[in-house]
């Protein structure tokens, strides 16, 4: 890359991009390309279909739930022809282990590091592609391994059935239940590829931001967005070795008669005792270990893009840019030391539950740090309606509601009743669902016309945000109460136990609401697949936005940029006068002046001519 001197415009002159740069044959150019925007796009694709797969499974969850033992429409016959249309008890076990394990591992995890990370990092700081290209294809391919380990799991008997959580013994020991066979070895090779992909990828992030910014980008003129992946990159680097570590471990327990995690002695379903000496609670350290940090990596990237998105649509600086990048690292730093607040009736010591319990409710300083900032960002800003604020507020009122569902699970006497109950699953619902989701249908809607080079569809999307934000309030919401009665989660049929029975009208009012909030995202793929080929053509800047992607093309060629911008200026330099616009992009040095208007004595004079004619 030739970079010549600065130029007032604050972009230069740069040569062709490198030679990985380079378009091939179809299928070095879309298929094993080494192309970040190529790459992020079929990232994107893979998730929108693994989360078309997790809804599915979400839905034969909550027809259970709501009319359990029932026939279920049009695939039960199918699929469950042995048991007349019903759901296996067996089979009900399988469907929330792979829900959770799709959507977390195969959805938000790589939309966010996947998609958006390898679409926006190298354009947002001014670099032609990621640091290492091939290891970039990489993270993209063992996707598809973890992918299959997945779909063949679903061929064994009953499917993997420990929950997400894959807990010992359970997990651990064959004999133990129809899922902890071969399928349980399959879930576990998946989680592996997982994390080899996710570890390329954050090698990646880190490499790339830390080494290749444009001249002029200090770490305090990097967007939100970036400070958000930048962070994600190192909790994933810290903790993905712990729990691959973990896996692996429970692999060879598995397959080679070690004993990490089962003691001896143990006797189930009549097979031999076993032999050995491991520690159950071991792998809930190790999984919990990473699985909370984990938690920040599926929320960090959204709270980056959202700061950015919220300023570009208020009109307004981020409010405390500086507070918010430290705030992002102190949630990220207290995240490794939370982890035994999901193991308080595990028998813990309560000092080491009081640790654990102070340590976890700190998180609420920078959470509302956040929290106030966004809201002080929208106070006062000229604020537009669209798509794009609308998926952020919504971002916004969820987390709210799921951070504050989790201070109460915080507390040691509080969660020792809610534990295991309908609480937390809508509390890490409002989270993980509602909170980033709504940010990933804002961040599509924002940068779908630099990734497509075309505009989406307005009403289409207004439309999608309403019935989401609808069901999915109508689904996670009660949840609450379900909690607050002691519904446990996991049951197939909690209804046998009478003080339940009373519960069923209200889980068929969320099952109702969750097939409303199933059916808009009909609306969400009618939106992007139509929009890529017949929305209105975008410019470089649609949105009048200050970052330095908007300076390349929509879509941007092979290298990214015509020309190496170099950055004079933070990342949210709005509400400012610079000739016909209200904002500064980062490359420009300084504000234009505002076009002189007309003089009185000018007006005078031509009213007088008038009077004259």
């Amino acid at each position: 890359m030739s970079v010549l001197n600065p130029s007032p415009t604050g972009l230069q002159p740069i040569l062709k991009p490198q030679a990985h740069h380079a378009p091939g044959n179809f299928i070095t150019k879309y298929i094993f390309s080494t192309d970040h925007k190529i790459i992020a796009i079929q990232f994107l694709f893979t998730t929108l279909l693994m989360m078309i797969v997790g809804g599915a499974l979400a839905l034969a969850v909550r027809w259970q739930l709501a009319f359990p033992w029932e026939s279920m429409p049009i695939v039960g016959p199918w699929l469950f022809a042995a048991e007349g249309g019903q759901i296996s008890p067996e089979f009900y076990t399988m469907l929330f282990t792979m829900h959770a394990t799709v959507m977390i591992f195969l959805v938000i995890i790589p939309i966010l590091a996947g998609t958006f990370g390898n679409f926006l990092i190298p354009l947002m700081i001014g670099a032609d592609d990621m640091a290492f290209p091939k290891l970039n294809m990489l993270s993209y391919w063992f996707m598809w391994p973890a992918i299959a380990c997945f779909g063949l799991s679903f061929t064994f008997a009953g499917g993997p059935a420990a929950g997400w959580t894959s807990y010992p013994i359970l997990a651990d020991l064959a004999q133990a239940a129809p899922g902890s066979g071969t399928a349980q070895t399959f879930w576990l090779l998946g989680v592996t590829f997982v994390g080899f992909s996710s570890m390329m990828g954050s090698i990646n992030y880190m490499t790339t931001i830390i080494n290749m910014r444009a001249p002029g980008m200090t770490f305090f003129r990097m967007p939100m967005t970036i400070w958000g992946l930048f962070i994600t990159a190192i909790l994933q680097a810290f903790a993905l070795p712990v729990l691959t570590a973990g896996g692996f471990m429970q692999v060879t327990d598995r397959l080679l008669g070690t004993c990490f995690f089962y003691p001896s002695g143990l006797v189930i379903n009549n097979a031999a005792p076993t032999v050995g000496g491991g520690q159950a609670l071991l792998w809930q350290h190790l999984f919990w270990f990473y699985s909370h940090p984990a938690v920040y990596i599926m929320l960090l990237p959204v709270m980056g893009m959202v700061s950015d998105m919220l300023s570009c649509m208020c009109r307004k600086p981020l409010f405390g840019y500086k507070p918010m990048v430290i705030s992002m690292s102190a949630i990220a730093s207290l995240g490794f030391i939370v982890w035994g607040h999901h193991m308080y009736t595990s028998g813990m010591n309560p000092a080491v539950g009081m640790a654990f319990m102070v340590a976890t409710m700190m998180i609420a300083l920078p959470s509302a740090v956040k929290t106030f900032n966004w809201t002080a960002t929208i106070w006062g800003g000229k604020v537009q309606f669209n798509t794009v604020t609308l998926n952020c507020i919504g971002f916004l009122s969820m987390f709210i509601v799921g951070g504050l569902s989790g201070i109460f699970m915080a507390a040691v006497p509080v969660d020792v009743y809610f534990h295991d109950t309908y609480f937390i699953v809508a509390h890490f619902h409002y989270v993980l669902f509602g909170a980033t989701l709504f940010g990933v249908f804002a961040a599509i809607q924002f940068w779908f016309p630099k990734m497509f080079g075309r505009m989406m569809n307005e009403k289409l999307g207004k439309t999608h945000f309403v019935l989401t934000f609808i069901g999915a309030n109508g689904t996670f919401f009660p949840m609450h109460f379900l909690g607050m009665q002691g519904m446990p989660r996991r049951y197939a049929d909690p209804y046998l136990h009478g003080y339940l029975e009373h519960l069923l009208p209200m889980n068929q009012f969320m099952t109702i609401s969750a097939i409303v909030m199933g059916a808009a995202q009909i609306l969400l793929f009618i939106n992007i697949f139509y929009s890529m080929f017949w929305g209105p053509k975008a410019g470089r800047n649609p949105w009048n936005a200050t970052t330095l992607e908007w300076t390349a093309p929509s879509p941007p060629p092979h290298g990214n940029f015509d020309v190496l911008p170099v950055v004079f200026h933070g990342p949210n330099e709005y509400a400012v006068q610079n000739g016909d616009h209200d904002f500064l992009m980062q490359t420009e040095q300084e504000c234009e002046p505002p076009k002189p208007a007309e003089t009185d004595e000018n007006n005078d004079t031509d009213n007088e001519q008038e009077t004259s004619r």
